[in-house]
């Protein structure tokens, strides 16, 4: 792997900077070339050991791209770069008008599953990829202007718009299955 020239930062390792706006035809691009350089398939005839670091690599530079590619996996992992663990599992505070929010969206989604409304699964499906749009550049903005314990705060957020988004995506799945 002499000609494979990889880094453990993942933005190093694509050759982007290190923001939360990407380029995603840059990072499509850095992928393939990283890839192409450090398959395993290219060191079939290698020995053991040159074998296994380049099956390492190509796992790192999956994980690596999974992660940018993701906006909520992109935030997180530039917080982490900048030192801040956004502590998901253990710092559920919250603002008290999102969490009446998280409120109305489950029962919104209750209401609407016990109905059998996919109509409005759907319409309720769009709220929120809309809403997880609008926090996307919510939390841009505050990488960009080096708040990161507000945008720790927004990811934390984004998390649950996410997870209602996929229990939401399931429960029309499940009614139109």
């Amino acid at each position: 792997m002499k000609d494979v020239v990889l880094k453990d930062d993942y933005f190093a390792l694509f050759g982007l900077p290190a923001q939360f706006a990407v380029d995603e035809a840059a990072l499509d691009s850095a992928y393939r070339t990283v890839q192409s350089q450090a398959h395993p398939d290219r060191f079939a005839n290698a020995g053991d050991a040159e074998r296994r670091v380049a099956m390492q690599w190509a796992a790192h530079a999956n994980e690596a791209y999974r992660t940018l590619r993701q906006p909520l996996k992109r935030a997180i992992y530039l917080l982490s770069l900048r030192g801040v663990d956004i502590q998901a599992e253990s710092n559920t505070a919250m603002a008290p008008a999102f969490l009446m929010q998280q409120m109305e969206w489950r029962e919104t989604l209750e209401d609407a599953t016990a109905a059998r409304d996919v109509a409005r699964l759907d319409a309720f499906l769009r709220e929120l990829r809309a809403e997880k749009q609008a926090r996307h550049a919510e939390i841009g903005a505050l990488l960009d202007a080096g708040d990161n314990e507000a945008a720790g705060a927004a990811a934390r957020q984004l998390m649950f718009i996410e997870k209602i988004e996929r229990d939401t995506s399931e429960a029309i799945d499940r009614l139109e299955g």
